[in-house]
């Protein structure tokens, strides 16, 4: 029987060339009787040739694939709108019609070293949406999930970190939660932590902060009269695969805090979409 309540996605990156198409792709294989998957970017580009190869080399389809702007679907209403990397997250921060408006700040494998970039890239967007189906549906919808060996995925430390500071900083309940909590939404302000950990205590959610801004796990952006905290660009894959894995399978941990958040009113406004 056809779904015909199906939730509907759009997946926002710079030119639609890679991170985008994967998580189209991907997002259809592993649920695609629940949910209508759509990309753009927000300009114009191309799809990159090793986008399609890394979808090939795992035998998912990746035949019409096309690059298309975001501005092909002004005024279409999405479920989910979610941002792949920094610049569309940016420059579009606040999308006009959708129910739930995620940012996942994933590394573009143009730009990334080592031979296996691009399949990379499509293991992590994997995981996040496994993590996506998880929490969104409350139950993992598709056990198809991609294998691959440890030769078939390479990763590079861009930046000097000390793992001993960043595995101190995540022994606090607080910050552990609130760590995972960023990385599930992408970004968040001290007063969204506050409703979602039903803290009462400004500073005390701000010393928390600090403590993982210090040990380089996330940085912050001033928008107008609010501070918001994301995971860290320049965190070191292994790193950031951590965070990833740790947030991924205790789910749990944190579903009470993210429907509180959900329900939140008069949540901060991020800024107006792609000005």
């Amino acid at each position: 029987m056809k779904n015909t309540n199906k939730k509907t996605v759009l997946f926002l990156c710079t030119s639609n060339s890679a991170r985008s198409q994967m998580a189209e792709v991907l997002l259809k294989y592993k649920a695609g009787d629940n949910y209508d998957v759509y990309s753009a970017g927000i300009e114009k580009g191309e799809v990159d040739k090793r986008t399609i190869q890394a979808l090939e080399r795992f035998d998912l389809d990746a035949s019409g694939l096309e690059s298309k702007h975001v501005d092909e679907f002004e005024g279409q209403f999405f479920d989910y709108v979610i941002t792949l990397c920094e610049k569309a997250s940016t420059e579009c921060r606040s999308y006009p019609h959708t129910g739930k408006q995620l940012a996942w700040d994933m590394p573009d494998p143009k730009a990334r070293e080592g031979s296996h970039s691009f399949s990379t890239t499509l293991m992590e967007l994997n995981t996040r949406l496994t993590m996506f189906l998880s929490v969104e549906q409350n139950s993992i919808h598709s056990n198809k999930i991609i294998e691959s060996s440890v030769d078939d995925v390479e990763g590079s430390v861009t930046t000097e970190f000390d793992p001993i500071t960043f595995y101190k900083s995540l022994t606090d309940e607080v910050r552990l939660k609130a760590l995972m909590l960023i990385e599930y939404h992408g970004e968040l302000c001290v007063c969204e932590l506050m409703e979602a950990l039903e803290e009462d205590s400004q500073p005390k959610i701000s010393r928390n902060l600090a403590v993982l801004k210090k040990a380089n796990v996330i940085t912050d952006r001033k928008h107008g009269q609010w501070v918001f905290y994301r995971i860290n660009p320049e965190l070191p894959l292994w790193a950031k695969s951590v965070v990833v894995q740790t947030t991924e399978n205790n789910v749990h941990l944190i579903e009470s805090e993210i429907v509180r958040l959900d329900t939140m009113q008069n949540r901060p406004d991020r800024a107006s979409f792609c000005k």
